[in-house]
């Protein structure tokens, strides 16, 4: 929660605490005297189309989203969670527009868990992931700021004998010209409480928008993460807590087999040593204690069925996996006869290594067992719907039992979001087997980069074929991976005919119009444990077409923008970003010597992006990225600094990684442990981003992961228009290019 206001203190020390649940936020909220609640019931929905015409109920109905206190504050309640992706900041905005409030009196507040309630409707549980956020809550939102305003109005008429249509709102105050009479929002709250609500609203016209699409709003969170006073999970004290370490396999898929904890026993500050299923749990009055304890544990385990492979061993049985065919992603056309006919065949092999999601804030929670059953969690919680029923799974508890008091996040990239919930269970089992106080579970950095969930290690093999003319008329690409969904509830339906979707989008619906298009897949089941790293598939799928796609336009003697645009006949979106980039960048104007440009162009979770990389080489063969001109098109755009800033971002992560990122296995031993040996972006390696921003009238997707894919083959494509050398394997290291 943002800002400093005074009558909000009640408020604001609440959610100090942590986030309260809705029964306690309304308490303190009317408890000054009164508040207006206004929103719409969610239904917990299947998974909607990539573009639906409305999510949500079709009529606005009192209970969740806004909180109008009598001290004129609109809090806005957000059932996604914010990890530094702005969308509390978002989702107030669409709420304001509509209630045609004062951005200075917005707030946001975490909403409780509760999937019925809160359901992410393109999960059909609550939950945050894919860019969803604004694209989910658009419709509901603007319902319940439209409704909210209706029933202020409403209020005010019934206060003042005055007809409806009389009255007018702007800047979070109520007015009837004719009086001149007017009241704020707070004055109004308890009244308009009372009323009906309103079976329908009137939307605002895009033209009519005063804060969606303005560039000068401040982030709600700016000022509490500036003076400290934003609640994350490391920051969480209750009463008489705990910390605890735990102590895993050192080899994925390893058990304990037998433990000496008499020297972590003996450590000043530590409680209890707990052998639990997924390792050994050493619980202190502190973290420095649990960690000293930790090191003295001596424990032998079982590795008879972890994974003892290395990264060489691996890649080496995906190759000979790649030599036969998987299962088929996308058949269409005859690809292996267009490529036997084909002029000229163009073929590579790319290999990406595990990657890890190192978020600044490392994994932690806090777990209070209630005393008549199930617990409190304080956590930054990404996928509440799946935690609580995990965590019920482990007490034994009811799902509604499990309180989750969602906190800011300190970065996530994906890892927070397990489908097995993974950590929450670790935290609470222990809480569970030691019983005395509340814990608090952390991870340590060294947990974080050995401790797995990576994105996958991928290997793929592609081969394209060009006519006489230059044309693109076949594209094989088969995939070797292993799928983080088999074996858990998102497997059935997001596995089909032994293909995990999340392996192979971006090219199994190939937007280039190739007429002959074969995609298959092998999924490898290892112990390493792996999960969707930002942007998912696409960080490795866009990729591996982009470079190829600047490979076949010099094969085809074409210049690369031109020979995308051709192929983009039936996609003007995407045309229209790698247009707008090639632009903005001076696609065509000459360089110096020894610098070029590189395109890439890709759609994902609904929202289009290029980038145009400008690259120099030394004569030592080294690379400096000297600027990035990324197009975006998300639809109507909510906040423009919040997307520009995501795209800046996500142009960092895809380089960062690109450049040096990588887990490599020994023996099944991680060989990185800290950040000295799994190296992030460097402020030195930070080109300067230049962000343009497609203007759009169709519906708000996403923009937290689609800057990624395409940053790291622009620079590729770069590197390539110099050297006239492909960079297949990642990272760019291994090729001695940084």
């Amino acid at each position: 929660m943002s800002g400093s206001d005074p009558a909000a203190s009640g408020l604001a020390a609440l959610l100090r605490q942590a986030a309260p649940s809705r029964r306690g936020f309304l308490k303190v909220a009317a408890g000054a005297g009164g508040a207006l609640v206004l929103g719409a019931q969610l239904p917990a929905l299947a998974a909607e189309t990539a573009a639906p015409k409305a999510m949500g109920p079709a009529d606005p109905r009192p209970n969740l989203f806004v909180v109008i206190a009598p001290d004129n504050t609109v809090t806005v309640l957000i059932k996604h969670l914010d990890m530094g992706q702005g969308i509390a900041t978002g989702l107030a905005t669409i709420v304001a527009e509509e209630l045609d409030a004062d951005w200075s009196q917005m707030r946001s507040a975490f909403a409780p868990a509760d999937s019925k309630l809160y359901a992410n409707h393109f999960f059909g549980l609550q939950g945050t992931g894919g860019s969803t956020a604004v694209a989910n809550s658009w419709d509901e939102l603007r319902m319940a700021g439209a409704a909210a305003r209706a029933m202020l109005v409403a209020a005010a008429a019934a206060r003042w004998g005055v007809p409806v249509r009389e009255i007018g709102v702007a800047k979070g105050v109520v007015r009837h010209a004719a009086s001149g009479r007017s009241a704020g929002f707070g004055e109004l709250a308890a009244d308009a409480a009372t009323l009906p609500v309103p079976q329908s609203v009137a939307l605002k016209d895009a033209g009519d928008y005063t804060l969606i699409g303005n560039p000068a709003l401040h982030r709600l969170d700016n000022e509490s993460k500036t003076d400290g006073s934003a609640v994350f999970a490391m920051d969480v004290r209750r009463p008489g807590q705990v910390t605890a370490v735990l102590a895993r396999s050192p080899r994925f898929g390893g058990t304990v087999k037998g433990v000496d904890d008499g020297g972590a026993r003996a450590v000043p500050g530590v409680l209890e040593v707990l052998t639990l299923p997924m390792g050994v749990a050493v619980v202190a009055r502190n973290s420095w204690a649990a960690m000293k304890g930790r090191e003295a544990l001596k424990i032998v385990w079982d590795d008879g069925k972890a994974e003892t492979r290395g990264t060489a061993e691996m890649l080496a049985d995906y190759r000979k996996l790649a030599d036969r065919p998987g299962a088929v992603a996308t058949d269409r056309g005859d690809a292996a006869r267009a490529l036997a006919g084909a002029v000229r065949v163009v073929e590579a092999e790319f290999t990406f290594p595990y990657l890890a999601h190192a978020p600044m804030e490392p994994l932690n929670a806090v777990v209070e067992l209630k005393p008549e059953g199930g617990c409190t969690i304080w956590a930054g919680s990404q996928f509440q719907g799946v935690e609580q029923m995990v965590v019920a799974g482990v007490l034994g508890c009811r799902p509604d039992q499990v309180t989750i008091n969602t906190v800011w996040a300190g970065g996530s990239f994906g890892r927070r979001a397990t489908p097995n919930a993974d950590y929450m269970l670790e935290a609470a089992a222990i809480a569970k087997a030691y019983g005395k106080a509340p814990v608090h579970l952390m991870w340590t950095r060294e947990d974080d980069i050995r401790g797995g969930r990576y994105r996958p290690l991928f290997l793929h093999r592609v081969r394209a074929g060009l006519d006489a003319s230059g044309n693109l008329v076949a594209w094989q690409h088969r995939l070797v991976g292993q799928s983080f969904l088999a074996g858990t509830p998102f497997e059935s339906a997001m596995v089909k005919n032994g293909v995990d979707e999340t392996s192979v989008e971006g090219v199994s619906d190939l937007p280039y119009a190739v007429p002959n298009l074969a995609v298959d897949l092998h999924s490898p089941p290892s112990p390493v444990t792996t999960l969707w790293w930002r942007s998912v598939g696409h960080t490795h799928t866009a990729y591996a077409k982009e470079v190829m796609m600047d490979e076949l336009a010099r094969a085809a003697g074409k210049d690369p923008v031109e020979f995308r645009l051709a192929l983009l006949k039936d996609h003007p979106r995407l045309a229209g970003v790698l247009r707008l980039a090639a632009e903005k960048a001076g696609w065509g104007k000459p360089l110096p010597a020894g610098k070029a440009r590189g395109v890439a162009v890709h759609q994902s979770f609904g929202t289009y992006v290029a980038h145009v990389a400008e690259v120099s080489m030394t004569d030592k063969g080294r690379m400096t990225i000297d600027r990035i001109v990324c197009a975006v098109d998300c639809g109507q755009v909510v906040n423009p600094d919040v997307v520009r800033a995501q795209m800046e971002g996500g142009t960092g992560w895809g380089i960062g990684h690109a450049l040096r990122g990588e887990i490599t296995l020994t023996g099944g031993l991680v060989d990185q442990a800290n950040f000295d040996g799994y190296h992030p972006m460097r402020m030195s390696d930070m080109p300067r981003v230049e962000v343009h921003i497609v203007p759009s009238m169709e519906r708000p997707t996403g923009a937290g992961e689609p800057g990624v894919p395409t940053a790291a083959p622009a620079v590729a494509n770069a590197v390539f228009a110099i050297t006239g050398r492909p960079l297949h394997d990642l990272p760019f290291s291994k090729a001695g290019a940084v």
